[in-house]
């Protein structure tokens, strides 16, 4: 199975690199967040979930922990080497129909924001087809300011310094955005398109693909609980 570049994306650094410009080592050596805390108080427990875009595992080993049983998509098969005790899926998430649905559909790592509306319009119909009657999915959006506020750098409590470099637009509402991450020994970075959404355009995204928000999770309004509807 061959996935082609993304156009628009790239990514430099160590190791190998994704389609869409991650860096398969980086991912290794960043820590998880509260996304598994905001996850288990939105959902039941021991709910299965459908987590599109899984990457190497970061939020799929916390969320086995917790009890949670998780099927892992992604397009990068050295990304999915690293997964373990999840069944995986390698696919392009726009591409993928498995025919069962699922307690949970998760799409995180902000992949709502994609530049190409039918990109996105896949994305959100990939979750509608998979996502069971009486489920919910679960998508991360950017912050409000994420788009002006840049550059901006952070470290990460793992030492891992994150820093927003640009955020350039290329026409039709997209920006090109570059992230660098440094540590002591290696950098990587990436060059991404992105689609800046106002709540309102993000809800009627949604509403487009037949989806409508329960509620939103954290004060920032980042995190959503949606169902069909």
């Amino acid at each position: 199975m061959r996935i082609e570049k993304r156009q628009g994306y790239e990514g430099t650094g160590p190791g190998a690199i994704t389609p869409d410009g991650c860096a398969v080592e980086l991912y290794t050596r960043l820590p998880v967040g509260t996304e598994p805390d905001i996850i288990t108080a939105a959902v039941p427990a021991a709910a299965h979930i459908l987590e599109l875009g899984s990457g190497v595992g970061r939020m799929t080993h916390p969320l086995l922990e917790l009890g949670f049983a998780v099927t892992a998509v992604d397009e990068s098969a050295d990304m999915l080497e690293h997964v373990r005790g999840a069944r995986t899926i390698r696919s392009t998430i726009e591409d993928l129909d498995l025919g069962e649905t699922f307690d949970v559909v998760l799409l995180a790592s902000f992949l709502i924001h994609a530049g190409d509306l039918r990109v996105r319009r896949a994305l959100l119909d990939t979750c509608v087809r998979h996502v069971a009657e009486d489920g919910c999915v679960l998508i991360q959006r950017e912050g409000e300011d994420w788009h002006t506020d840049v550059p901006r750098e952070r470290t990460d409590p793992s030492g891992i310094g994150i820093r927003i470099v640009s955020a350039e637009p290329v026409g039709d509402g997209v920006n090109s955005v570059r992230a660098e991450y440094t540590l002591p020994d290696a950098t990587w970075t990436q060059t991404f398109l992105s689609r800046p959404l106002t709540k309102a355009d993000f809800e009627e995204a949604l509403s487009e693909a037949g989806l409508k928000v329960d509620r939103y999770l954290t004060d920032d309004g980042v995190w959503v609980r949606a169902v069909k509807g």
